[in-house]
């Protein structure tokens, strides 16, 4: 793994160049895309969603675009539409906003449903259909999507089922007191485009050394006994899904690369936890922050942190 080491390097410090004090948020949206899952950020307007997405994008080598959801977005115009050409007398396809190799999808709570669904669909099978005809998406594809609160104004609560097509949630929150100087301090910024990026091949072996990590019957044991437990303890509404169980593993692996490691420790699944069950595990009665979650589930299960 030692060989990609200078490519996590990179990203990493590249990176944090741009979004300041952030680094355990810049190593999870990285997991997400090595490990080739989505990654949905819920936080409040202003707190540097889309400079993350941006900035990983420019790091990564990755072609960008981004699509503004609103409550009158309509699926054709993020997977495209066929269109009678005049002059040739037949239809031709005209590619969305999807056909990029990483997707911002920003406010994604603010669209209809069936919007929604056109966007999640595409994540999930990394192709389209228009029409009976499909069209495979760009390899490597990636979405960050953003989500505002709830309450506010104009936002629609996505159903768990949509929920549960992104492998991880996060929050970027607040900046640190010396980090929010620094960005106050413009004349210490620097620009995205002075980044340096990988070359186009560079991203997708990072994805495809993710087969490589190795995982060991134990934590596969592990993976398990958090399911059942999610399951059997009537603590939570629902318990975790056999996708989410997937996510798991597949994210351990992506963090055990990002810290230069060949297999998967317990230690991996335990950090990125939180962040998996954010979206998925509601407690019953009394609130629970994802880190309480992990640590009730950490203290059932016994597990040496």
């Amino acid at each position: 793994m030692t060989l990609y080491a200078p490519l996590i390097k990179q990203i990493l410090d590249e990176s944090q160049k741009i979004v300041l004090g952030k680094e355990l948020e810049i190593k999870l949206s990285l997991s997400a895309f090595i490990s080739s899952s989505h990654l949905l950020i819920e936080d409040i307007p202003g707190m540097g969603k889309t400079t993350l997405a941006k900035t990983l994008a420019k790091v990564l080598g990755l072609n960008y675009s981004r699509i503004q959801f609103t409550n009158d977005l309509l699926p054709s115009d993020i997977i495209g539409v066929n269109f009678y050409n005049t002059k040739e007398a037949t239809f031709s396809f005209k590619k969305g906003a999807i056909f990029s190799q990483f997707l911002l999808a920003d406010e994604i709570n603010r669209a209809s449903s069936k919007t929604q669904s056109a966007l999640l669909e595409a994540m999930e099978e990394k192709q389209i259909s228009v029409d009976g005809v499909t069209h495979q998406l760009p390899k490597p594809f990636f979405v960050i999507a953003t989500k505002n609160p709830f309450e506010e104004v104009g936002t629609y609560e996505l159903p768990s089922s949509q929920l549960d097509r992104f492998g991880l949630c996060i929050s970027l929150g607040y900046p640190s007191y010396d980090a929010e100087r620094e960005i106050l301090s413009s004349t210490k910024r620097a620009d995205i485009d002075s980044l340096s990026s990988l070359k186009p091949e560079e991203a997708q072996t990072l994805q495809d050394a993710l087969k490589e990590v190795f995982v060991s019957d134990d934590i596969l044991s592990l993976v398990q006994e958090i399911l059942a437990f999610t399951r059997e303890s009537s603590l939570y509404v629902t318990g975790l899904s056999t996708r989410a169980a997937l996510s798991i593993l597949s994210l351990s692996k992506a963090w055990a690369m990002i810290e230069l490691r060949e297999y998967v420790l317990p230690q991996d699944i335990l950090e990125i936890l939180p962040h998996i069950i954010k979206h998925r595990l509601q407690a019953k009665g009394k609130s629970k922050t994802p880190q309480e979650i992990r640590d009730e589930i950490v203290s059932h299960l016994h597990i040496d942190t």
